[in-house]
């Protein structure tokens, strides 16, 4: 039997509307939030590293009295794979977003979240998403380079 201040839970724990549980869900919101910038960072380093590593050595090689490169297309591979792991990290954290997100936001939570659905939306998200275009673009840009 449950009281007014209790909703029904969904077998594994009892969700209790207090002013707790509900600042708990913030902090549990904010953390999500918190993880998916830090993953963001992380993208944008790999995805700008790779990039600075193609031009930097590209234009080393370009340098007059500069010998010969001994593996001449390492640096596009090496930027190329460091791209990749950046586009890898922000679909992997967009996903991660999502799925916690949707959790958070499912039942029995929307009792104690306090917004409606409608105040859910951050801009985080397409920060994201405009990045990996970003990276896409690199990555494109880089590839179908012909030198």
């Amino acid at each position: 039997m449950t009281d007014s201040h209790t909703v029904p839970s969904a077998g594994r724990f009892e969700v209790r509307v207090t002013a707790d549980s509900h600042f708990a869900w913030i902090r549990t919101r904010l953390s999500l939030e918190r993880t998916i910038m830090s993953w963001l960072r992380t993208a944008v380093a790999l995805i700008g590293f790779g990039f600075a590593i193609v031009q930097y050595l590209e234009h080393l090689e370009e340098t007059p009295g500069a010998r010969a490169a001994y593996l001449p297309h390492a640096p596009r591979y090496l930027g190329l794979a460091l791209i990749s792991c950046g586009i890898l990290a922000l679909l992997v954290s967009i996903w991660q977003y999502w799925w916690s997100i949707g959790y958070l936001w499912g039942e029995p939570f929307s009792a104690i979240a306090g917004v409606t659905k409608e105040g859910k939306q951050t801009p985080v998200i397409a920060v994201a998403i405009v990045l990996l275009f970003i990276g896409l673009f690199a990555f494109f840009a880089v590839l179908l380079r012909l030198t």
